[in-house]
Parts: C-alpha cells; structure tokens; sequence
C-alpha cells in the first residue's frame, strides 16, 4: 500500500514539475521569433502629432525559452518612432525574457518632426531584434503632413476657448497648400472675413470647431473637383466614419449683404455639422448651403435658431439625433437634397426633420415665438425610424410649410387640414445604391421622375455629381444615372 502511495506522490510532483517553467533560456541561434507582420505601417500623421498606437506581437513558437537580448530602434533617440514593452517607452529595450509558446506585445507610436513641405513625405525606421546573435527586422513606415496649427488663446466667460483668424475689417484666406489643425475654436470676429478656397482641408482636435462671430462671415468656395473638408484630425483609417471626433461649424448672425456661403463642401464626423444661431436681433442676412454633404454626427446635421437659410443639392446623413432642427422661428428652403438618416451607431428618439417656433432669449431667458416659413422641394427625407418628421409651434405667429413633389417617410399628413403637400410620395423606400453611404438611387427608386422642372433651374440643372436634370428631375441630390449605380455595386 505504502508503495502506491509514493507512487501518487512522486506522479503529483512529477505533474507539478512539469507546469513549471523552467529558467533555462536556449542560446540556440537557429531559433527564431515571429511576428504579426513584417511591416507596421501608419497613416498620414500630422507633423507634432502623435499618431494612434500600433501594436506588434512576438511570438516564441519554439519548444525551448527564450532571451531577446535587444529591442531596439535603428535610429535610437533621433527615430520619430517610440516603443513600449512591458509598461516602459523608450528607444532601446535589452535582456526581455519570452517562455516557449508565449507571446509579447510591443506598442509603437510615431510623431512626425516638421519640415518645408507642404505635400505628404515619407518617414521610416527599422525595429531590431537580437536574440542569440541572430538578428530579426521589423519595418516602420508612416506618411507625414506639414500643417497650419490654429491654437486657441483666448477665453470670454461662457465661450469657448478661441483664437482670432481674422479679426474685425480683415479678409482672410485659407490655402489648400497645407492643412488647418484646429485646437479649440477658430473665431471670425465682427465684421471680418474668412475665405476657404477649394480643396482646403480643415481638421479640428476633440472639442475644437470654426466659428464666425456676430456680423463676422464665413465663404467657403469649393469646387466639384475639389471640396472643402472639415473633419477630425486622426486620419487613420479607424476614424474614417467615427462620430463626435469635434463639436461644430458655429455661424452668428451674418452683417446686411455679407451673409454667409457654403460650396462644395463635406463636414462629417463632428457633433453638429452646422449651428446657424442668431445670438442678439432676428437675422435676416442669409446662409446658403450648396453643394455640401454633411454626414456622420452624433447630434444634429443643421440646427438652427431664428435664421435665414436655403440649401440646395445636399446631403445629410446618419445623425444621432435630428438631421435638421429648425427653431425659434426663421425662413427656410430646402431643395434638390437628401436626408437619409439610418443612424446606427446607437438608439436615436428623434425624427430627421423637426420644426418649432420658439425663441430662448440669451438676454432674458424668456421664450419668444416668431413667424416660421418652410419648403422641400423635389427633396428626399427617409431614416430609420417609423416617422421622419414633427413639429411643436407655439400659437400665434404665422407658421407655414410647405412640401412639394418629394419622398417624405411621414404619418402627418393624416392629421392635418390644409395643403402642406404637393406631389409628394409618402413612406416609400428611396431604394439607395447603399443606405449607409451611398444616396445614388437604384434603378428601381420611386424617387426617379417625380420632382418639379421649376424647382431645378439655374444651377440645380446639376445635381451634385454635375449630371444635367433634364425635364425629368428626380427627387433628392442625385439624378439616377445607370453607370452610377454599375460603378457602386462593383
């Protein structure tokens, strides 16, 4: 019986041994490391910018231990790449121990020194791995961006933190020689100018936004070739379609005969694409919005309060909450654009469309309601949710809208009395080429044929792709062309 009982005992230790591991390291050289990939590439990185963190697994997929003798970077403490192992940065790692079967994570991240450039330029390193005087390589490579960095330096109680770009009796131009990095607010004051000219790009760190101040304007002349942007300033591919990377596009009351102007545009990826707020005195100088396609925030598309505003050939897309909230009254036409709202990214409450009447008094606090004027015209209002669309006036004013041979997802009209609505179709799937990005329709929309020749004159002859209309415009910002729709299935 006693000799069983060794028996277990010496099998329990043997089994114990044997889940240890040992502290012999091989000095084998034929043994090697491996890795997840033999290049760690980054996009293009702003210059003193930190990029996002990349990381690199090592594995040791031998049956005996391991020591990597050096982890290191080629070019040391000059590189423009730094490495984190084990919780430490820095250039040079040595003696870092990885057991048969095991594996180790080495984070890298690249900040890219500026130069003269004002195109994009290569940067690059190697990752150096010695273990028993055999030498493994992992390439480093990453794009980097010269910019014009806006840093906000002023604060007034109750604002954002803000930097003038172009002060009172001053026009200012912004180039598309080299990209705007935004920290903060970049401000219009009164009676100023800032003049975006095409193909400019705008990126804004987390919070930061554009903003014209009362009686100051904003003209954003893009082209169909070349666009205006405004969005976040991580480029890597991760932040293509992430929300909230910025706060807003700010518009005050505009002077008489300065309103503001924006063409060819995209704003995406913020929390507000465009504020059109009158702050002191009911705004009669007007925004224009042509052109543009607002997409991907976590709030509102276009929010505006008491304004005057039109908008024509456009996109708004995938918001979290309204596509376009218009209040406090105002006067508004929308036509030849698409609002599709297909939010996922969440649980949206609200409808695309939402209008009131109701003005909140930043000098009183007192609600104040005001005449309210709205048209769609040949326009596309669809999303997700079972009504696209509602309103909340206050009594008294004269509120008047207007819909006109567009595709509206809506139960209202059921409820109301007078001629809201024109040739319109209701609660008919536009049929997009692809409801997440893609507004083109499909050759089967019900969209196609059903605008207005009156509301597509002038410059809407166009739609946004610079497709003649024809006498057969369709309803929302693009025309169906059947190429169109071969070329976004491929």
């Amino acid at each position: 019986m006693y000799k069983y009982i060794w028996i277990l005992i010496l099998g329990i230790t043997v089994a114990f041994a044997s889940c240890k591991k040992p502290d012999e390291f091989s000095d084998d050289n034929s043994l090697k490391l491996a890795f997840s990939s033999d290049t760690i590439t980054f996009d293009t990185v702003f210059t003193t910018i930190g990029s996002s963190t990349r990381q690199l697994m090592i594995y040791n997929n031998n049956t005996e231990n391991l020591k990597i003798s050096s982890i290191r970077l080629e070019g040391g403490n000059q590189s423009q790449f730094t490495i984190n192992v084990d919780g430490e940065s820095g250039y040079d790692f040595s003696d870092i121990e990885i057991y048969s079967k095991d594996s180790l994570y080495v984070f890298i991240r690249v900040t890219v020194n500026p130069d003269d450039q004002n195109t994009p330029f290569f940067v690059e390193d190697r990752l150096i791995f010695e273990t028993n005087n055999n030498e493994q390589i992992v390439n480093l490579t990453a794009y980097g961006q010269n910019a014009n960095y806006i840093i906000a330096d002023q604060y007034i109680n109750g604002f954002p933190k803000f930097k003038i770009v172009a002060d009172s009796l001053q026009v200012t131009r912004w180039t598309a020689e080299r990209p705007y990095v935004i920290y903060g607010y970049a401000l219009i004051n009164s009676y100023g100018t800032l003049v975006i000219e095409p193909g400019t790009q705008v990126h804004f760190h987390n919070g930061g936004g554009l903003w014209a101040y009362s009686e100051g304007q904003l003209r954003v002349e893009g082209s169909p070739e070349n666009p205006v942007v405004f969005q976040g300033d991580r480029l890597e591919a991760y932040y293509d379609d992430e929300p909230g990377q910025w706060d807003r596009i700010w518009l005050m009351e505009a002077r008489e005969g300065y309103g503001h102007s924006i063409n060819y545009a995209i704003i995406k990826n913020g929390f507000i694409g465009i504020q059109a707020q009158t702050f002191l005195k009911n705004n009669m100088a007007p925004l224009n919005i042509n052109n543009t396609i607002i997409d991907n925030h976590t709030g509102m598309g276009i929010y505006s309060n008491l304004y005057n505003l039109k908008a024509t050939n456009f996109v708004i897309s995938n918001c979290g909450s309204y596509g376009i909230a218009l209040t406090g009254g105002g006067e508004y036409v929308f036509e030849q654009g698409t609002v599709a709202n297909y939010w996922n990214k969440g649980t949206r409450t609200t409808p695309s469309l939402f209008f009131n009447n109701v003005y909140q008094s930043p000098l009183d606090g007192y609600g104040y309601a005001y005449n309210f004027y709205f048209e769609m015209n040949n326009c596309i209002l669809y999303g997700n949710k079972d009504d696209e669309f509602n309103t909340d006036f206050y009594p008294g004013p004269d509120t008047t809208y207007y819909f006109n041979n567009s595709l509206l997802k809506t139960m209202r009209r059921n409820g109301e009395t007078f001629n809201n609505y024109t040739e319109c179709l209701f609660n008919k799937d536009p049929k997009f080429i692809n409801k997440d990005y893609d507004y083109h329709l499909d050759s089967l929309s019900p969209a196609i044929g059903i605008g207005n020749p009156l509301y597509s004159t002038g410059q809407l002859q166009f739609d946004l792709d610079g497709v003649a209309r024809g006498n057969h415009p369709d309803a929302g910002a693009y025309q169906y062309v059947p190429i169109v729709e071969e070329r976004s299935r491929k």
